[in-house]
């Protein structure tokens, strides 16, 4: 991986996971920089892996080759604008946005139309490394800032990279948000478990092992598809064959589809938002 000087705006939960997957795998920490206004999280992060911190974005953005704004959406428009205002010049520098809702063209109408911008979308699992993350590069991105780019968000996990800004919602949909579909599956199976006798722990651990397992079955039979490791633990006639039945009359196939769709939707709605 190129080593740049990187500084991040932003140093909430998932600028940290970046930070501590960059510097586990051998990123010089001196290159790295995360700026807030509050100390709290900064401090932490340069205590816990010898980073630089500060509470200038301004001076922390200038200093940088490459910028991560990793603030909340409804903060990024004031956050770039004061940038901009007091003097950081964008053009000869990457942007790369973890933000929901925030459109390459929403960036560089405030950065500056030639600003190379990277739009990401990882996953809460980037905090423990298995993270999923698509990204889309605007045509001033280089090569060789698609290549950084991919190799910063593949710290945190797996990357995919779309040609099309409009698949980032898609991206939102199948992994951005998804993680909370599992948990809901999780939670509505736990609850189920528990009114057949087990206590909440017992409850929690049939379930999480479960998930933990079948995901691996997933990651370990790649030439295997979806539908043919579902029909291998389904025999005919049997109690995972009568449940799958119950679940699909009930239409748990297009209730999936209708929760993705309106993940799409929303992410489409925040863009005109922001």
């Amino acid at each position: 991986m190129q080593h740049k000087k990187i500084t991040f705006i932003g140093a909430g939960n998932m600028a940290g996971s970046i930070i501590s997957g960059l510097v586990k795998g051998g990123y010089p920490a001196e290159l790295i920089c995360a700026s807030a206004p509050s100390l709290t999280n900064t401090q932490k992060l340069s205590a816990e892996f010898s980073i630089l911190n500060s509470q200038d974005n301004i001076q922390s953005a200038q200093w940088a080759e490459v910028v991560v704004l990793s603030v909340k959406p409804q903060m990024m428009a004031d956050v770039c604008e004061t940038l901009i205002k007091d003097g950081v010049d964008f053009s000869n520098k990457l942007v790369i946005s973890i933000a929901a809702g925030i459109s390459v063209e929403r960036l560089q109408s405030i950065l500056g139309e030639n600003t190379a911008v990277i739009r990401t979308m990882p996953n809460t699992p980037s905090l423990l490394g298995k993270g999923m993350t698509g990204l889309f590069a605007s045509s001033q991105v280089t090569n060789d800032d698609k290549s950084y780019a991919g190799d910063l968000m593949a710290a945190v996990g797996e990357i995919i990279w779309v040609e099309k800004e409009t698949k980032i919602n898609g991206i939102i949909a199948a992994s951005g948000s998804a993680p909370a579909y599992f948990f809901l599956f999780m939670e509505a199976m736990q609850t189920k478990a528990m009114e057949l006798g087990f206590n909440e722990q017992e409850a929690r651990l049939l379930v999480q092992q479960t998930a933990i397992g079948s995901a691996e079955m997933v990651k370990q039979n790649p030439q295997l598809d979806l539908a043919t490791l579902r029909n291998n633990v389904t025999s005919k006639g049997g109690t995972t064959a009568e449940a799958v039945r119950t679940l699909q009359e009930l239409s748990l196939p297009e209730t999936v589809a209708k929760a993705m769709q309106a993940a799409v939707d929303r992410g489409a709605e925040m863009e005109k938002l922001f």
